[in-house]
């Protein structure tokens, strides 16, 4: 079974199996969970510290109610952020992608992450924000250039699994025709809350893992992973031809179908490729003026990554959306900092 931690300002802790906690929740279960006595700050050193977390679930300490902690991003800063690009048939269909799909990847900065409850601040001139869940994948060793992952080789390279939400401004994305700055600003990637260690048994069990996001409480992207193109194995194969990735680095892996951006009918799109680019790009705007779904100031994000069974299950992350920075607390709000992408 996985191992679910979390970290707080005050350090990492590790989830307990759930309890009736009759007397403050009238039965209702209750995460609890105890500190993990390690000197890990960074991810990566949590993840070569596996022996104090397993210590630390075993202790028979009581715990603390999970909901009286203040979470943080089990995934610190500064690392790599990589993500696919189009990588669930689903999300393929949506954007009007017909036949094979060439995997594709790119950047995001580290500084774009922040944590499971954080508001995502959108900037004063980005009009179209758009939500994506994605399964992020924590690295536990480094992946080499030339790697060849085969699927009973993930346990050797993947340390665990987080949810992760790739935040995009839609009008910079198309109109720039580029992805780093259209998913790179502050709080642009909200991760956590739990990260789950894997066993290796573990690892038989992704396919069963389910990605909801609702809006507001309205549904708008449930798929499981086998509706991925591109898997988790041949992913890390293909990225290592040209970049590598150590302990504690973040890959998000695509996310379905369900975006509030979607391709416009075939004949439309046709008619916009005749149109000089800035009338098109106003005119496609203009239509997805109309559109409810992207996300304005107020909406909630609600998300959650888990199996059926619950062997593995990342929680749920819940995040407000705001469009002023003042609104957030300062001792929250991430930081874009030239050295968080050292890598």
């Amino acid at each position: 079974m996985s191992t679910d931690v979390l970290r707080t300002a005050d350090g990492w802790w590790v989830i307990l199996p759930r309890s009736l906690d009759s007397a403050r929740a009238g039965g209702t279960p209750v995460d609890r969970a105890v500190p993990v006595h390690t000197k890990a700050v960074t991810t990566a050193e949590l993840i070569a510290d596996r022996d104090a977390v397993r210590e630390a679930a075993l202790a028979g300490d009581p715990g603390t109610p999970v909901a009286d902690l203040d979470v943080l991003s089990p995934v610190t800063t500064p690392c790599r952020v990589v993500a696919q690009m189009v990588n669930y048939r689903s999300h393929a269909r949506d954007s009007g992608f017909t036949g094979d799909i060439p995997p594709a990847f790119f950047r995001k900065a580290s500084g774009s992450v922040s944590g499971p409850g954080d508001a995502v601040v959108r900037p004063s001139h980005v009009k179209f924000l758009d939500y994506e869940i994605e399964l992020g994948l924590v690295m536990g060793a480094p992946l080499p250039i030339g790697a060849v992952v085969e699927e009973r080789d993930l346990p050797s390279y993947v340390a665990g699994l987080v949810i992760t939400n790739d935040v995009s401004a839609r009008d910079v994305q198309l109109t720039k025709t580029q992805f780093y700055e259209s998913k790179s600003y502050p709080t642009f990637t909200p991760t956590g809350p739990y990260l789950a260690l894997l066993e290796p048994e573990d690892f038989t069990h992704l396919l069963d893992l389910r990605l909801r996001l609702s809006v507001n409480g309205e549904l708008r992207q449930d798929r499981t992973l086998s509706d991925m193109i591109v898997r988790p194995a041949q992913a890390l194969t293909l990225l290592a031809r040209f970049q590598t990735l150590d302990p504690g680095d973040l890959l998000l892996t695509g996310t379905p179908g369900g975006t509030a951006l979607k391709a416009p009918p075939k004949p439309v799109e046709k008619i916009g490729a005749l149109l000089p680019p800035a009338v098109k790009w106003k005119a496609f705007f203009k239509s997805q003026a109309k559109n409810p779904h992207y996300l304005r100031s107020g909406d909630v994000i609600t998300a959650t990554i888990a199996t059926p069974d619950g062997r593995i299950d990342l929680g749920e992350q819940r995040t407000p959306v705001t469009d002023t920075q003042t609104d957030l607390d300062p001792q929250r709000t991430p930081v874009t900092d030239a050295r968080q992408d050292p890598k």
